[in-house]
Formats: C-alpha cells, structure tokens, sequence
C-alpha cells in the first residue's frame, strides 16, 4: 500500500498509482517512477502491523512516521457487542449448519431406508457419525473457550464426509 500526503490530506492507493498529485506537482506517469523519484514526489508505503488480523482488529488512522519515513496504521483491538456466550451460540450455531450441509448430502440413503427398507452403506453410516461427534467435539471446545477473541479465532476442524 502506498499513500501521499497533498497539503495535510493523505491519499492511499493499493500499490503505484498510474498518476498522483502530491504537495510537489501532479505526477502522470507514476509507474514508470523509480523507488527515490516516489519517495521525491511524497509517495511512501504504508506500514500495516504485522500481527494485524481484521477479524479481530481494525486499522487506526494513518500517520506519518518521521523516523521511518514511512505511513503507518496501527491495530486497534475490536471490541465485540455481542456477549462471550452470544459469540459462542453464533460460532457453534455456523459450525453446525456446515455440517448439516455436509449431511444433507447423504440424507437420501436415510430416507430410502425409511421409505423401502434399503440398508444405508455402512461407509455412510459411519461418515455420518464422524461428524455428529465432530459436531459435538467442536461444540465444547468453544464453550471451553473463556475470552471473546479466542471464540473469534477458533479454527473448525477440517472434516471428512
């Protein structure tokens, strides 16, 4: 990321703009620039920490770094409305919904042995199971969880159908 400083309103741009205005001029052919020309012109990077994670951080405001020459934004730690146990509700609640997908996918082998009698593979039945106890698993690893970041950052096991 790259940002200009234009008479005390910074501008970001994702990388090298094709053309910028800057306190120094306007610069059409920014891409053809070299790194000290940039620099020349008021285009720097913009440093983002690196332990920054947008789900459970926002990004504060930009600000130049005069020690570094660089533009920065800093973390900020979210802060979440909902309560630990809400968090916890809302990431089982999802996890489970996953896995009914996943179970709806061989739901046919149920009900064709509900409606004729047809035995369900025992492959199916025990794929089943599995993620029924996945199901379980997961539940009460996230209700072990004691902080509203580590719900946040809870991984759901990867599963098999």
């Amino acid at each position: 990321m790259k940002a200009v400083n234009n008479n005390g309103i910074i501008t970001t741009y994702p990388d090298v703009p094709v053309k910028f205005r800057s306190s120094t001029g306007d610069h059409l052919i920014a891409s053809s620039m070299t790194a000290d020309e940039l620099r020349n012109a008021g285009l720097f990077d913009v440093i983002i920490d690196e332990d920054y994670d947008s789900r459970i951080h926002d990004l504060g405001e930009i600000y130049w770094d005069t020690q570094s020459t660089v533009f920065r934004k800093d973390t900020v730690d979210k802060t979440w409305s909902q309560t630990l146990a809400e968090l916890k509700e809302q990431k089982i609640t999802n996890y489970k919904h996953m896995i009914g997908g996943e179970l709806a996918k061989t739901d046919w082998y149920i009900i064709r042995q509900t409606d004729n009698g047809e035995l369900v593979p025992t492959e199916v039945v025990d794929a089943r199971a599995l993620l029924r106890n996945q199901t379980s698993q997961v539940e009460n690893e996230v209700n072990a969880l004691t902080t509203k970041k580590q719900v946040i950052l809870y991984e759901y096991p990867s599963y098999e159908s």
